[in-house]
């Protein structure tokens, strides 16, 4: 069995998990059921996958984690976008 193929199947699954999160926050212009603590702790935990892909010089952890943070940033910015909640003043 190839286990790169099992690592990009596993890695094109990670990397588009926001995006159903993502689309609904724009469609609906509503971030009040999303939690801003949950998406700081995906991107502490992704930053670290992508950290760790680096050291190993393993693509599909390095791709995934990438795509995952981009998709995260896209998340954080319509949810600061959307929310109703100030938490900077």
């Amino acid at each position: 069995m190839d286990w790169e193929i099992v690592g990009y199947a596993a890695a094109a699954l990670t990397m588009l998990g926001f995006l159903p999160q993502l689309l609904k926050m724009v469609r609906t212009r509503s971030v009040n059921d999303v939690s801003l603590l949950m998406m700081l702790q995906m991107g502490a935990g992704v930053s670290l996958w992508l950290a760790y892909g680096l050291h190993l010089h393993n693509s599909p952890l390095i791709v995934a984690n990438v795509v995952s943070l981009a998709t995260l940033a896209l998340c954080l910015l319509v949810y600061f976008r959307y929310t109703t909640r100030r938490y900077f003043r």
